[in-house]
């Protein structure tokens, strides 16, 4: 059986939109017998993180956090993978990561020590929402059309296409949805989602496949 790993921190609202996009793609991995360690709320912690990793060997990780350059966090901001830290704990892993920045170093020195693949963010990761809908975040249209792309990354591997599949598929949602926004009351949405395509980057074997 494959294994996939996720952590979903809810500790504020960009961890708790985030944590709930998600909610998808576990049924979907479900759906497919796939085994699903979802670390959520407290549980994304550093001590049960590399528990998980140690004793069941997940070909996937989905990071859902804040982080850095060098680092991607977990419950209140906890850091879960640091650069020359615990990093090798990513070899021979698909990594994505939904964080600010990680992908400028992290992901750089996880391939360096045999991650298969690292997909994530070289610069901020940015999604708007709408105040009203901070209780039911999937119902948020507007972080809709910058969840849904990332999600698809997500997806599209689930269904066991490469990872160069999976972004070419991601950031085609994404300028499909850069186009909505023009045409919406809220010009200033285009100008992040070009943002989010721009700065999604790849490091690793683009042919690397979770099966």
């Amino acid at each position: 059986m494959s294994t996939f790993l996720l952590t979903r921190p809810e500790h504020d609202t960009t961890t708790y939109y985030l944590s709930h996009w998600c909610k998808e793609v576990i049924s979907l991995a479900e759906s497919k017998n796939i085994k699903v360690l979802d670390l959520n709320k407290e549980k994304a912690n550093k001590k049960e993180f590399e528990s998980k990793i140690n004793t069941f060997c997940p070909k996937l990780i989905v990071l859902n956090g804040h982080g850095n350059d060098d680092v991607v966090t977990g419950h209140k901001n906890e850091p879960l993978i640091k650069v020359n830290s615990n990093d090798i704990l990513l070899k021979n892993k698909i990594v994505y990561a939904i964080s600010c920045r990680s992908a400028k170093s992290l992901g750089i020195e996880a391939i360096r020590k045999g991650a298969l693949s690292y997909t994530g963010y070289d610069d901020d990761f940015i999604f708007v929402y709408e105040s009203n809908k901070i209780s039911k975040p999937l119902t948020d249209n507007t972080a809709k059309l910058f969840l849904e792309p990332s999600q698809l990354f997500v997806k599209s591997l689930l269904k066991n296409n490469s990872v160069e599949e999976s972004l070419e598929r991601a950031k085609e949602e994404m300028k499909n949805n850069l186009k909505k926004s023009f045409s919406e009351e809220e010009p200033s949405n285009s100008k992040y989602l070009w943002w989010n395509l721009k700065h999604m980057v790849s490091h690793g074997n683009p042919k690397s496949i979770f099966s």
